[in-house]
C-alpha cells in the first residue's frame, strides 16, 4: 500500500491544484492529518500507541494478500450523511481511496506479468513504493492544534485520543523530514513495478479524490 510520503503528496497536490475552499476544506491541518489517520492504529507506523485495531477494521477491507479498502462504504457511512463532514474524515477517505487504487493496480500488474504473490513480491513492491515516495517533494507538517485534537476524538469510525493524536503528529512530521533528507531527484531502478505504473496510479488516485471532494463541495453550496 502507499507509504505516508505518498499520502502526504496526494494531499498537498489536491490543496495546491484546487485550493482548500474549492474542495470544501476550511481546516487544511485537519485534512492533511486525516490522510494519515487510517494507519494510526494498525501497529507499526505510530509508536507507542494506546491500542491496536485490525487493518480490516481501520480500512474496511477483507483479508487478502493485497487488500482493497472499501472507500465507498466509508463514504456512505461517514461522509454522505453529514451536511458538513469534518476535514479529518475527508482526509481519511482520501487515504482509503488512494490505498484502493494503488493496491488494485498492483494486483492487476503482477497478474499481467505473471508474478506470484508471496513474501518476495511483497518486499519488492514495498521497496518500489518507498523509492517512488522519496521522489515526491513534500513539505507540509501537521500540528496538534485543539481543533485537530477535537476532530480526532470525534472521528466517527473510532475515537483517537489526544495522546495518540500527538504521537501520530510527531510520526507524520518525522516522515516528512525524512523524505526531505533522503529526497531522490529521479526514480532509481525498480524491483517489481515501473515508472509508468506509478505515474498512472498517482494520476488515477488524484483524479478520484479530486472528483469526490469537488462534488461534495458543490453539494454543500447547493450547486
Amino acid at each position: 500500500m502507499p507509504s505516508w510520503n505518498i499520502h502526504c503528496a496526494h494531499a498537498e497536490k489536491l490543496l495546491a491544484d484546487h485550493g482548500a475552499a474549492a474542495l470544501g476544506i476550511r481546516d487544511e491541518n485537519a485534512f492533511l492529518f486525516g490522510n494519515y489517520v487510517p494507519d494510526i492504529y494498525v501497529g507499526y507506523l505510530v509508536e507507542p500507541i494506546s491500542c491496536w485495531i485490525d487493518y480490516k477494521d481501520t480500512h474496511l477491507a477483507r483479508k487478502a494478500y493485497i487488500p482493497l479498502p472499501d472507500c465507498q462504504r466509508f463514504w456512505h457511512r461517514y461522509v454522505e450523511p453529514y451536511a458538513d463532514p469534518p476535514e479529518l474524515v475527508l482526509g481519511a477517505w482520501c487515504h482509503l481511496m488512494c490505498d484502493r487504487i494503488y493496491n488494485a493496480r498492483v494486483r492487476a500488474y503482477i497478474k499481467s506479468v505473471g508474478v506470484r504473490p508471496g513474501e518476495i513480491t511483497r518486499i519488492g513492491k514495498q521497496r518500489d513504493f518507498d523509492a517512488f515516495g522519496h521522489t515526491l517533494a513534500i513539505s507540509h507538517h501537521v500540528q496538534a492544534t485543539p481543533e485537530l485534537i477535537a476532530q480526532a476524538e470525534a472521528f466517527p469510525q473510532y475515537a483517537i485520543c489526544e495522546e495518540d493524536t500527538s504521537t501520530a503528529v510527531d510520526a507524520a512530521n518525522d516522515f516528512v523530514d525524512d523524505n526531505q533528507e533522503h529526497f531522490l531527484e529521479e526514480l532509481p531502478p525498480l524491483t517489481l513495478l515501473t515508472p509508468e505504473f506509478f505515474s498512472e496510479a498517482f494520476a488515477a488516485a488524484d483524479r478520484a479524490c479530486c472528483e469526490g471532494l469537488l462534488a461534495l463541495a458543490a453539494r454543500a453550496r447547493g450547486a
